[in-house]
């Protein structure tokens, strides 16, 4: 379908699809702050740098685009699914070869970005949402929604709390409609995995993904397979013990990959914590720009949780300068929120986190985790004790 395309259809497809941002003339003059619509419909504010950021961004995301549909159109709709290489002799070695070449292509694509119109069924099928879906009926999920509807948990009231302050003001997911859909697919994965529930963050990571994937049905797929198969698996539970041990595994990388920071953080006493529970939970989605955000999913979504890791690291590298002149806690949290939020050019975010922090293997941060459960869940013991003392002491 999608071969069939010529460069006209193409250049007028991205044209329409990524808008330029134009200031008024005033506030290129004055560089006064501005706020416009980004491509997912959240207002973003910014001087007039930031827009010129913005707009060499989208530049590259045409770019990127036309190189992947003359992909599509020379090697298939669906090339990218061929990248595995398999075993035996009945692979001839031009196929492996092609596989192989494929691979490589494919990872070199994604750090540079899917184009949004891409995004859904790029994701859908490289994440393995389309294979978990593919083990139950067609109608599964509207079965589930049908089943629990009305049903009261305490997720649900959760849920609802956390409904209205989830990207308030977006256009579409602030709206009855936009609350529907969120409520639905929470739910819905709530009694699906009743270990997890709701967690709080859970509501972003799944607000960003309808935006993206248009339907909630995909959406909930996308939600199932990044908690089932791409993160680790107890991260969203009642004690996020998960959570707790990768913060811990991410100030020992901090410590080793950015020694310089780490101790002037220890001697701050400052808890990293404080900042990247937030990324970690919520995906960088409350965090990051959307577009950079989703940038970030792209690779999260190939290569796996490891990932974060690199992204948060380089967060941190980013303003080693700066935050090496810090002086007390407020400093140090304010200069990394500015960052945050200013990161609107997500090549400059992923060359530090790939080129500089370095790569970082699943088996080193599995072995990390290894080291650190024990403790996690010593602490965490330990707390539950002491609540229940002063339970007891109080009644």
């Amino acid at each position: 379908m999608y071969g069939t395309k010529s460069k006209i259809d193409l250049a007028f497809e991205y044209q329409s699809q990524i808008p330029v941002l134009r200031p008024s003339i005033h506030s290129r003059r004055a560089n006064l702050t501005v706020k416009f619509q980004d491509l997912y419909g959240f207002t973003v504010e910014g001087n007039v740098d930031d827009v010129n950021v913005l707009n060499d961004v989208r530049e590259k995301v045409r770019q990127q685009g036309r190189v992947w549909w003359a992909l599509e159109a020379s090697k298939g709709a669906n090339w990218y699914l061929h990248t595995t290489i398999g075993q035996g002799s009945a692979l001839t070695s031009s196929l492996k070869f092609s596989a192989l070449a494929n691979a490589i292509t494919l990872k070199k694509l994604i750090k540079k970005g899917i184009p949004p119109v891409l995004r859904p069924k790029v994701w859908f099928s490289l994440s393995g949402a389309a294979k978990k879906k593919s083990t139950v009926p067609d109608s599964y999920y509207d079965d589930l929604t049908k089943a629990v509807e009305g049903k009261v948990t305490p997720a649900t009231r959760q849920i609802d709390h956390d409904l209205p302050r989830t990207f308030p003001g977006h256009p579409w997911l602030d709206t009855p409609e936009g609350h529907a859909a969120l409520r639905r697919v929470l739910v819905a994965y709530s009694f699906r995995d009743s270990d997890v529930g709701y967690c709080q963050g859970l509501n972003y990571v799944a607000a960003l993904l309808l935006l993206v994937m248009k339907t909630e049905e995909d959406a909930f797929w996308m939600l199932a397979v990044l908690l089932e198969n791409v993160l680790v698996s107890d991260c969203y539970t009642n004690n996020l013990s998960g959570c707790h041990v990768e913060q811990r595994v991410f100030k020992d990388l901090l410590a080793k990959k950015c020694p310089r920071i780490a101790t002037h953080l220890e001697a701050l006493e400052f808890d990293v914590s404080l900042v990247t529970t937030e990324w970690f939970l919520c995906l960088f989605s409350k965090s990051l720009p959307s577009e950079t955000t989703l940038r970030v999913w792209d690779v999260i979504f190939f290569e796996g949780a490891k990932v974060i890791f690199n992204v948060a690291l380089a967060i941190f590298k980013m303003k080693e300068d700066q935050l090496l002149l810090t002086h007390h806690v407020g400093e140090v949290i304010n200069v990394l929120q500015m960052t945050t939020h200013h990161l609107f050019d997500p090549d400059d975010l992923l060359t530090v986190a790939f080129d500089q922090i370095g790569s970082m293997t699943t088996n080193t941060i599995s072995k990390q985790r290894k080291k650190q459960e024990p403790e996690v869940m010593k602490e965490l013991d330990q707390r539950i004790r002491k609540l229940n003392s002063l339970k007891a002491d109080n009644k």
